[in-house]
């Protein structure tokens, strides 16, 4: 889903058949100014989103970022000026503010990971924990905050998980079923398959054809020893048990990428205000 896409359909939820308290308050021809202000501290993402958000109420409204995506912001922090009818600043406000505030808080907390990371290899990953059809903008807001976008959906690449794996009969039974599958459909997509334990690894390590490796749930003692077995045949990835006390433990184990669903799926939003300028 397209930005565009994931800001009509959110405009479509708030707005329903008008925003009649400003309809029946504001006169049409009323011109007005607000500003955004920062209520505390973090990284700022969502601009083209927030922007996109006003152009679609009214394309006549003048939205001016005074900082870019990436940008910290501070307590106080003028963030942007909107100028234009009155009537569609106040229609638009409250949706461009929670892209705004959702995606700040993304990139904030993604930000605050990748600084544990500083001077290491490893890649910080995010996952498919999203809210419904706000994956596009929410794994924008990753990126932003400094991290990398693993796979975006069940599509555009192979992940053999432990049910998968379960299901069809075990770890070979499901790497040869796919590969059968995809020369069949004659689709190029890279294969990734979790293993749970050093068994599960072997029978990788024997069946081969995949391309990465993620090692769930190991301690970073086990991920180490995984990651020497390995010896760079396969990329590899640590999942589960990840906390920001503990992430540079894992990444020192050499591990090319960490994926962290949290980045998405248990963030607080970033506070911020819509004020008008009389």
């Amino acid at each position: 889903m397209t930005i565009e896409e994931t800001v009509k359909l959110a405009l479509a939820e708030d707005l329903g058949d008008g925003d009649h308290t400003s309809l029946a308050t504001i006169p049409a021809d009323a011109k007005g100014k607000a500003e955004l202000i920062a209520k505390e501290n973090g990284i700022l993402a969502g601009v083209s989103v927030a922007t996109e958000v006003f152009k679609q109420v009214d394309p006549d409204i003048n939205v001016r970022f005074l900082k870019k995506d990436g940008s910290p912001i501070l307590q106080g922090d003028r963030i942007c000026i909107i100028e234009g009818r009155a009537r569609p600043i106040l229609s638009a406000e409250r949706t461009a503010l929670n892209f705004l505030q959702r995606m700040s808080g993304i990139a904030t907390y993604t930000n605050k990971v990748v600084h544990k990371l500083e001077g290491l290899p490893t890649k910080l990953l995010d996952t498919r924990k999203t809210t419904p059809c706000n994956r596009t903008i929410e794994k924008l807001a990753v990126k932003i905050g400094g991290g990398h976008n693993h796979r975006f959906g069940l599509f555009d690449m192979i992940m053999i998980k432990d049910n998968h794996i379960d299901f069809a009969g075990g770890v070979s039974d499901a790497i040869v079923a796919t590969q059968k599958y995809l020369k069949e459909k004659n689709k190029d997509l890279k294969i990734e398959i979790e293993v749970r334990n050093f068994q599960e690894l072997r029978e990788v390590m024997q069946q081969g054809g995949v391309h990465r490796i993620m090692l769930d749930n190991f301690s970073p003692d086990d991920l180490l020893m995984a990651v020497q077995v390995i010896d760079k045949q396969f990329e590899t990835e640590a999942s589960g048990g990840i906390t920001l006390n503990n992430i540079r433990e894992y990444a020192e184990t050499g591990v090319d990428y960490i994926s962290v669903g949290a980045l998405t799926h248990q963030i607080k939003s970033l506070n911020m205000s819509l004020k008008a300028i009389k």
